[in-house]
């Protein structure tokens, strides 16, 4: 199990902050118990106090993607691991410029007090997320090995806000925005695209919209392949999705945009052994499927989300969500949309007596 980083009075005592609140404190009463990171008051206080004296710096907040999933399914002690093993990343990736502290459950707070001009955050946060950093990676944890992905909402002080709520503000507003891209990424402030963004039109966004717009576009044309053609855009908008396409009952696989040619798989029955199948590597594919396996390979697909068109034991096809060169999670909204399509799909189909 991974143990915690935690952070010494010889690093804190650095700071002129913080080496003020150790002339009265313990260190034990400044850092989180479990992670070894900065408490929320003094984080918060330290914020404040880079503001106060006029001192740049950019300010992120990292939020984990499907914690509350780890938990449950891993339990409690696990997902205590994950968060001294993130943790631990980001005060060793952040080393001698920058400060994490923790702000509830799975949010934490870095502050970064060199990278202040978009092209250095941007380097910054790439390399955060590339190389098995701090995330999209996965965490040995002894029982298991979890993949853990965030998303990142970032702005700086003073490019971007004068002041602590306005800078606050920014920060939860592109984190928002991160969440309804799909989540495993980083958004930094940009105010020419994210000024106009108001997070409760983001927060209201949500499941029944996506699902009543693809309705809109399905219930548009008679023809099968059309009425996928006319979802894509939505789905591509709300899942933030690269490629979509169907498979037929005889396992040839058909982009939807007519980009790439249709290719006869041959296997994937065997890959589908319930309604959905979800991966972010394709080495869980190669040995039941050499020949799906080969035509993700050869487009260059890591993630993929497969849906069965079908009801009951009835099958009729698949629908499949793919992404190139990426190892992203699929979020259980971006399951039950896509299930939806699918169901909506075989309905018609049944009725209609039409084939993928």
């Amino acid at each position: 199990m991974v143990g915690a980083c935690m952070y010494t009075e010889e690093q804190l005592n650095r700071i002129p902050y913080f080496a003020d609140l150790l002339k009265d404190k313990n260190i034990s009463n400044i850092l989180d118990s479990l992670t070894g990171t900065i408490l929320r008051p003094y984080i918060i206080g330290y914020i404040r106090y880079l503001i106060s004296n006029e001192i740049p710096f950019t300010l992120g907040e990292v939020d984990l993607d499907n914690f509350k999933f780890i938990n449950d399914t891993y339990g409690h002690k696990v997902g205590d691991g994950v968060l001294q093993g993130v943790s631990a990343d980001l005060m060793r990736y952040l080393a001698d410029y920058g400060l994490v502290g923790r702000i509830g459950g799975d949010e934490f707070l870095i502050i970064n007090r060199r990278d202040i001009e978009y092209a250095d955050k941007k380097k910054f946060y790439l390399e955060m997320y590339a190389n098995y950093n701090v995330l999209r990676k996965n965490i040995s944890l002894g029982v298991c090995d979890p993949f853990i992905t965030g998303t990142v909402g970032s702005a700086t002080y003073p490019n971007d806000a004068t002041t602590y709520d306005e800078l606050f503000h920014l920060v939860d507003k592109t984190l928002y925005r991160g969440k309804t891209k799909g989540r495993n990424c980083y958004i930094i402030y940009l105010e020419e695209k994210h000024k106009d963004i108001q997070i409760q039109e983001l927060k209201s966004h949500g499941l029944y919209t996506t699902l009543h717009n693809l309705a809109l576009e399905f219930d548009t044309d008679f023809d099968i392949h059309k009425k996928l053609q006319k979802m894509f855009p939505v789905l591509k908008e709300d899942m933030r999705i690269t490629d979509f396409f169907y498979i037929t009952e005889e396992d040839v696989v058909h982009d939807v945009l007519g980009n790439l040619p249709a290719t006869h798989v041959g296997d994937i029955s065997a890959l589908m052994k319930d309604d959905i199948f979800t991966t972010n590597t394709i080495d869980t594919i190669r040995a039941i499927c050499p020949d799906f396996s080969s035509f993700l390979e050869a487009h260059e697909y890591e993630s993929v989300l497969i849906l069965n068109v079908g009801i009951g034991d009835e099958k009729i096809g698949y629908l499949m969500c793919a992404e190139p060169r990426s190892l992203r999670i699929w979020q259980q909204d971006e399951r039950a949309i896509v299930f939806s399509v699918a169901r909506m799909l075989a309905g018609f189909m049944k009725g209609t007596h039409q084939k993928l």
